[in-house]
């Protein structure tokens, strides 16, 4: 009799904690999983909608050396956009990719549209070095929503605590939800873990099943996703995740090589930097190369292994003037801490498994933007079904 007691009185605080989190979270965790799932397959519906600039009309047997793109293009836009960086393929058909993005640094503003000074992507043919295309990824369907979920559309000291706090209360919801559906025994087990629906069966009693079991079985992907959520918001939880992996409290060694004095033709130690990278990494699907910003700076190339994926990349870096390479930091190289950091976005919308993947991460958010709907029915019928009772109660003492 005590035990139950205990378990009771355990029970009825569980529930509320769950209850009170619920209401505190509710909005931003609903908001969080819509944005989820029209995000989980943009990078395929943007390749849809932007086949012809993505894709070159004619393949030709020899592509423009890189600095001619790059000098074409800086004539085409010229001095008043920062290139940044050029992705180019090993896909013959894809076109070279460049990423123009600076921030407005005289805003004090907290919102996300006012920091960015701008934000393009060109498609460039790397056959003829004509632009296919010039998108503002500012105001981009996509990239809007990717913001509202990444930071609420406000700057990232502000947004993503919010974000990562929602996140994290949403964790323990899933775990104080789970003790509290849990079943005492196998015999009520067996039915609380499928639909059993007659044909009187009313919707209220449908709602909350479709709380309880759809939320007990995506529980274990949601909390996946949101962890790898808050790896982003908080950087304790990304140095939690990293010493898990890593075994080791000692951060990695971020080398950043500089160049020698100015001595040589910085297009010819483009040429080298990107000749040496395609030679010696000729089974990745890309890379990623950009002209120094200063002139001590390193040419940085980031080579991606895997198309549409990013939890496996190298980093090399070479002399602007000479074009010799002065540091590769290889995947393989890396601890497993640091690996797991570079999967975060990979397992966050699912890609890490292919379409498959991307199937369950858009499932689990779906499930997760129903969670606190119909959460939010089962409190409001229950609220209205007290105060009902209270009336009722009030009128017969008062008779």
């Amino acid at each position: 009799m005590v035990k139950d007691k205990k378990k009771k009185k355990s029970k009825y605080w569980i529930s509320k904690i769950h209850l009170w989190l619920g209401l505190t979270s509710g909005l931003i965790v609903l908001m969080l999983s819509i944005t989820g799932c029209i995000y989980a397959f943009s990078q395929e519906i943007i390749t849809w909608q932007r086949h012809d600039a993505i894709y070159v009309p004619h393949v030709k047997e020899k592509k423009l050396p890189v600095s001619e793109i790059w000098n074409k293009m800086h004539a085409a836009v010229g001095d008043t956009i920062d290139l940044g960086d050029a992705h180019v393929y090993k896909d013959p058909a894809r076109s070279v990719e460049f990423h123009c993005y600076k921030v407005n640094e005289n805003t004090e503003s907290i919102w996300y549209f006012d920091k960015i000074d701008y934000y393009y992507h060109i498609y460039v043919d790397p056959y003829t070095g004509k632009i296919l295309g010039i998108y503002n990824e500012e105001k981009d369907f996509f990239n809007i929503v990717k913001m509202l979920h990444w930071s609420l559309l406000l700057t990232d000291d502000i947004g993503q605590p919010i974000v990562g706090y929602a996140t994290l209360i949403f964790v323990v919801m899933l775990i104080t939800g789970i003790i509290l559906w849990w079943p005492k025994n196998k015999a009520s087990r067996k039915q609380r873990f499928r639909f059993i629906w007659k044909d009187s069966t009313k919707w209220r009693r449908k709602n909350y099943d479709i709380h309880n079991i759809f939320g007990f079985y995506i529980s274990f992907i949601a909390i996946i996703v949101a962890f790898t959520g808050m790896v982003w918001a908080f950087t304790w939880f990304k140095a939690i995740v990293y010493v898990a992996g890593a075994q080791s409290t000692t951060p990695p060694v971020e080398v950043i090589k500089k160049s020698e004095a100015p001595k040589g033709d910085t297009d010819v130690a483009l040429e080298k930097a990107y000749a040496y990278t395609v030679k010696n990494f000729n089974d990745a699907a890309g890379l990623s190369i950009g002209k120094p910003a200063d002139p001590k700076a390193a040419i940085d190339v980031y080579v991606q292994q895997y198309p549409g994926l990013y939890y496996v990349y190298h980093h090399l870096q070479f002399d602007q003037y000479s074009g010799k390479l002065l540091h590769t930091e290889h995947h393989k190289e890396r601890n497993f801490g640091e690996k797991l950091i570079m999967a975060n976005y990979d397992v966050h919308v699912g890609a890490i498994l292919g379409i498959p993947g991307k199937i369950i991460a858009f499932i689990a958010s779906f499930i997760c933007g129903m969670l606190p709907v119909t959460g939010f029915i089962i409190w409001w019928g229950r609220k209205n079904k007290k105060e009902k009772k209270n009336k009722l109660k009030k009128g017969l003492s008062q008779k």
